[in-house]
């Protein structure tokens, strides 16, 4: 399969709604930062896929016309939390069949406060076949759709394999010593276990710290042929090796949460990066997970085979997981420190492991990093997962 290169990446730094810009300054601020990391003017751009999920239907439009009016297509993208993996997926796409040779991936969202709810009542809602499901499951009573159905999905691993509360706790833990290091983090103070199970609780197994925070903020990516990115002098370090998107099958809908908020569409995605790229869960260096909650990341290292099914555990207190373990596993920090603005996360995660690759962290770099994983998840649902690799001696 033909190589796309990760040409240019941009990223805001994500905030509280409180605290946020609009969504056109936010996504002026993400595009311009991924056009002067490629060196080129958005002249040379000749297609764009904007993500997000709350916005009126040309808000892509809106968000690039005070970058530039070029005519170029520009295409709005809504995967519910896959949107900016989504638009990532169709720019490499468009690059892959001819279409362009330089393209634009965006996402973005400004956010409101509180938990998720659905805006339009009048008509059947995308989620209420899942909603169905984890109600009937019922580990949960009164408490918000999102964090009882991932909440729900832990404890059926717990009912499964008896995984500990604590557990789950260890990788807030962790995804706070990370995010330390994150400037463009929401929340950068540590946390310890005890810290964390200590927090509010939110479901039976879920306390507040171990949920991700609404938050604001754009991250954007420049794609390009490795002839275009010659032709223009853009660094040509790290490139899509491997991508594949899946949506739900007839077990998202069986009395399984685990099932239910995605892990099949999980497993399905990666076996086909895995089979395209010829390389193994243990060939990753580092990885971004879709760790909404600290359950969806629990059962997402099986779910990418970093471990077998009911090993989640050992893998976590062995520390592989983590610095001098098997695979880095958000060194961002995560949704759960870095925040969750909807459509921004999959370019957020690729903004990161471009980073990664290029070796250009600092003190969150991960040694050598040449092979990395992007998993990015929506319930309703969609499942993109992007493998990425770098040649540090191609410039």
């Amino acid at each position: 399969m033909a190589q796309v290169v990760v040409g240019g990446v941009g990223m805001t730094r994500f905030v509280k709604p409180s605290e946020s810009p609009s969504y056109v300054a936010l996504a002026g601020e993400a595009v311009r930062s991924a056009l002067a990391d490629a060196g080129i003017d958005y002249a040379k751009v000749q297609q764009a896929y904007v993500g997000y999920v709350y916005g009126d239907s040309t808000s892509g439009q809106k968000a690039l016309y005070g970058v530039g009016l070029t005519g170029i297509p520009v295409v709005n993208v809504n995967n519910n939390c896959a949107t900016g993996s989504t638009a990532l997926w169709l720019a490499r796409n468009a690059i892959l069949s001819g279409q362009a040779e330089c393209v634009l991936a965006l996402g973005f969202e400004q956010m409101q406060p509180g938990a998720l709810v659905e805006h339009w009542k009048d008509r059947p809602g995308p989620l209420e076949d899942f909603i169905k499901v984890t109600t009937d499951v019922a580990y949960d009573g009164d408490v918000p759709m999102a964090p009882k159905m991932f909440g729900g999905a832990g404890i059926a691993h717990q009912n499964k394999y008896g995984t500990r509360d604590t557990t789950f706790a260890a990788i807030r833990a962790k995804a706070s010593r990370h995010a330390v290091h994150n400037a463009r983090a929401i929340f950068r103070k540590e946390v310890s276990v005890e810290e964390v199970m200590a927090s509010p609780p939110v479901t039976r197994l879920l306390t507040r710290l171990q949920c991700c925070p609404p938050t604001c903020g754009a991250a954007a990516a420049i794609l390009c042929t490795p002839e275009f990115a010659r032709r223009h002098g853009i660094d040509t370090t790290v490139t899509i090796a491997a991508q594949a998107m899946t949506t739900d099958f007839p077990s998202s809908f069986e009395p399984d949460l685990m099932r239910v908020v995605g892990y099949d569409m999980t497993a399905a995605a990666a076996a086909s990066v895995w089979a395209q790229a010829g390389l193994g869960p243990d060939e990753v260096d580092v990885a971004e997970l879709h760790d909404c909650f600290t359950a969806n990341e629990l059962i997402t290292y099986e779910g990418l085979g970093f471990c077998p099914e009911g090993g989640a555990e050992k893998f976590i207190l062995d520390g592989d997981n983590t610095y001098g373990g098997k695979v880095v596993t958000n060194p961002s920090g995560g949704l759960l420190s870095k925040g969750h603005p909807l459509g921004a996360t999959g370019l957020a995660q690729c903004f990161e492991l471009t980073g990664q690759l290029r070796g250009t962290l600092e003190a969150r770099q991960v040694e050598g990093a040449r092979v990395a994983l992007q998993h990015n998840l929506g319930l309703g649902g969609a499942c993109v997962v992007t493998l990425y690799t770098a040649d540090r001696g191609t410039r």
